[in-house]
């Protein structure tokens, strides 16, 4: 067996980060720069109001666990997991990823990014709220611990981070402290972020190909996933489309604001699932143990099975 291995791609990664930058970009003009854009949005945070109390108290809870002190904690555990392999270059990608969402989505929100008033609005519907600092911090600690972890713990990582990072975004909408467009725009920043620090990586030299056999747990997630997004996307498109190609948005009922609501948490669940899917992508079948390793394993692979 020839000890040479396919080099590790590298276009892929500043093609995602332009996308994630063009995907955050978009949200904010159609959704902050247009007049139908803030219409929509508010009508669905009017929408929440009629969520359950259990629907709000659980979305509180779920939100007021994320602080400070959890975020430094989930940054020390994505250090220690790089610190156990003696990766110091997964330790700095992932700590970079995790710091520079919060340093850039918090001063987009409250220095560079205006909030025009062009609907009549009253109250917290007025001020600007993108992007979601709660959804970024899900993502990129998603995002940091798939760098982390070696390709064999990669699925166990997805089955307990995923449920977790997209449902942070559902629950900023049903607790009221974001829009649909802040959770997309969070998405798309956060996996631009996991992308410069995983382009920097492969530059480097600290990205190999993983040469074995697939995993099933990333299979069954990766699949459980993309049908989630699929079933979301459709969902959303009905119950938007329902009380918008019927009754128009200046005319909206109760009823009508409802569905905009669970439409709008339902393109949000959809937005986080996309992005995780498509950082998969990216990192498929590639690993970070060193590429002497890897040739290692499978030349004692290849002697194991002579």
């Amino acid at each position: 067996m020839s000890d040479s291995l396919p080099p590790v791609p590298r276009r892929r990664w500043p093609i995602i980060t332009a996308a994630g930058v063009v995907v955050a970009t978009a949200a904010y003009l159609l959704a902050v720069r247009t007049g139908i854009g803030q219409t929509i949005e508010n009508a669905a945070l009017r929408g929440a109001d009629q969520a359950s109390e259990r629907d709000v108290h659980q979305a509180w809870g779920s939100l007021d666990q994320i602080t400070v002190y959890s975020l430094a904690a989930g940054v020390l555990i994505v250090a220690a997991i790089a610190g156990l392999r003696r990766r110091w270059d997964l330790l700095v990608a992932a700590v970079a990823v995790i710091v520079a969402g919060q340093l850039i989505v918090q001063m987009l929100k409250r220095y560079v990014l205006p909030r025009p008033e062009l609907v009549d609005i009253t109250g917290h519907f007025a001020h600007n709220s993108l992007p979601s600092g709660h959804t970024t911090i899900a993502m990129t600690v998603l995002f940091a611990t798939i760098i982390v972890v070696p390709y064999r713990w990669r699925g166990l990582a997805l089955v307990l981070m995923l449920a977790w990072a997209v449902g942070i975004g559902h629950y900023t909408l049903t607790a009221k402290w974001h829009r649909l467009s802040d959770t997309i725009a969070a998405d798309a920043i956060s996996l631009a972020l996991a992308c410069l620090a995983s382009w920097w990586l492969v530059a480097r030299g600290g990205v190999s190909r993983y040469t074995g056999r697939a995993k099933v747990i990333p299979v069954i997630v990766t699949v459980s996933a993309t049908a989630s997004a699929i079933i979301s996307l459709l969902l959303g498109a009905v119950l938007w489309g329902v009380p918008i190609r019927t009754q128009g948005l200046t005319a909206a009922t109760r009823e009508d604001e409802w569905d905009i609501y669970l439409g709008a948490t339902a393109f949000a669940s959809a937005g986080s699932v996309i992005a995780a899917l498509v950082f998969l992508a990216a990192w498929h079948r590639l690993d970070t143990t060193r590429r002497t390793a890897a040739l290692q394993d499978t030349r004692a692979g290849v002697r194991a099975d002579e």
